[in-house]
């Protein structure tokens, strides 16, 4: 199967309300739709992590984070945040009023990244949405950064295991206030 099959398939899975693994920039993630509430409950029983931690959506554009949150109004912080994308660079910002609680984790804010990996990137377009994306590791433990590791450490917990690259980044992406432009989280 080519790749494009493979992203395909994954794509499927997720629009059917699946949880699938993928390659991210720094480590392979978790996803699922935003509102794929049972994939959500998975997910997080997966990775024994609590639903009030939150989760971050990534995206293929802007236009598929829209749905989700307010972007600044303030134009230096705006140029700022969309000079960083596509990058790895993700943003807290204010949450749209209906944005389940499981994604803002109660709170009024979200975490978002338009991103630049092209596997990613390209999954997001196929699915014709943001994904949530959790690092593929139960709470605590090293993320994983292999197919390998991910079907032996997490094995049936993913209905699909997408297989590809990661994106050279050693560590997680950095997480910045996008009210503030607050470096929330250092690379």
């Amino acid at each position: 199967m080519t790749p494009a099959l493979h992203i395909a398939r994954a794509a499927r899975c997720v629009r059917a309300g699946g949880l699938i693994a993928y390659p991210t920039e720094a480590v392979y993630g978790l996803g699922c739709l935003p509102s794929a509430g049972a994939a959500i409950e998975r997910l997080l029983a997966l990775k024994r992590r609590s639903w009030r931690k939150g989760l971050l959506l990534i995206a293929a554009e802007l236009a598929q984070l829209v749905p989700f949150v307010v972007l600044p109004t303030d134009p230096a912080r705006r140029r700022e945040l969309l000079a960083s994308w596509p990058g790895p660079v993700t943003w807290v910002l204010p949450a749209r009023v209906g944005v389940p609680r499981w994604i803002t984790g109660g709170r009024p804010t979200v975490g978002v990244r338009v991103t630049a990996h092209p596997v990613a990137a390209a999954l997001c377009t196929s699915a014709g949405s943001a994904l949530v994306s959790s690092s593929a590791n139960v709470s605590r433990r090293p993320p994983l950064k292999s197919v390998l590791h991910v079907r032996r450490e997490l094995g049936k917990g993913v209905d699909y295991v997408l297989a590809g690259p990661l994106g050279g980044l050693d560590k997680p992406t950095v997480i910045k206030d996008g009210r503030t432009g607050r470096v929330l989280r250092a690379a």
